[in-house]
């Protein structure tokens, strides 16, 4: 029989406090919920602080957990080291770090400009970067942390019609490497989650029509697209101590896409 207690220390997130950036999206917002049921406080961060307001108050009212919502743009250097003090005034130290912000763009590769580009870049991969050298400096001071970015299917091999969506993961992957490599003995672990196909419904309307979602089902052993709540036990786990020896990985969650071949 198992202990709850013993599933209770191994993935507690009590007394932890978590910042997810992107936190009022279609993934992050179920992240952000899963941490509050397993005990951890959630800033919840997003440059739609509507929906940000909208998942910290789900939190407050029907979980019970503290939660606190700011706006947030991962471009701006300004931007983000405000909410890292916003976020110190009301928690005092932050334990864990997501970093699922980002935008798209399927445009034909001789369509983008270099704003399409820096647009999709500046929100992905520069993004990231900034996160993890801002919050990740006050963890560096903790000598203590879990970051955890999102790598995607298309990081490598990349995928058609998501240029600057697939450079940027790729090098999202790079830098998680990098740094866990170079934080490794400071408390601080890094990882990635890999999700497979979670369309939102922009990317339903804009990027899967009905020919590459075949193409897609296809390709996935399980022959259907992840549903949200299936990446939150593996985020859980990255975030807790049960994961401590845990670093520079990037956690495949894909329905078996990456195990296709023909």
């Amino acid at each position: 029989m198992i202990k709850n207690n013993f599933i209770n220390s191994q993935f507690s997130l009590e007394n932890k406090n978590a910042v997810v950036i992107g936190g009022g999206g279609y993934l992050c917002s179920e992240i952000c919920r899963g941490f509050a049921q397993a005990g951890a406080n959630v800033a919840v961060l997003d440059i739609r602080e509507e929906k940000a307001q909208k998942c910290a108050k789900y939190i407050d009212e029907n979980i019970g957990r503290k939660a606190i919502y700011s706006k947030i743009d991962v471009s701006d250097e300004n931007s983000v080291k405000k909410n890292l003090y916003y976020i110190l005034n009301n928690f005092e130290k932050i334990d864990i770090l997501v970093n699922g912000a980002g935008s798209n763009s399927s445009k034909p590769f001789f369509d983008i400009t270099k704003h399409d580009w820096n647009e999709v870049l500046n929100s992905q991969l520069f993004g990231t970067f900034l996160s993890c050298q801002i919050f990740g400096r006050h963890m560096f001071e903790n000598q203590k942390g879990s970051i955890i970015n999102f790598s995607s299917a298309s990081s490598n091999p990349p995928l058609s019609r998501a240029f600057a969506y697939s450079a940027a993961k790729a090098g999202i992957m790079n830098l998680t490497k990098n740094l866990a490599r170079e934080w490794g003995q400071n408390g601080i672990r890094v990882n990635a989650l890999r999700p497979g196909f979670f369309p939102t419904e922009w990317n339903k309307k804009n990027f899967i029509d009905k020919e590459r979602e075949k193409s897609i089902l296809t390709h996935t052993p399980m022959n259907r697209f992840g549903n949200p709540i299936e990446l939150v036990s593996a985020t859980i786990w990255l975030a807790s101590d049960s994961s401590s020896f845990v670093t520079g990985t990037e956690l495949i969650i894909d329905g078996g896409f990456l195990s296709m071949t023909i």
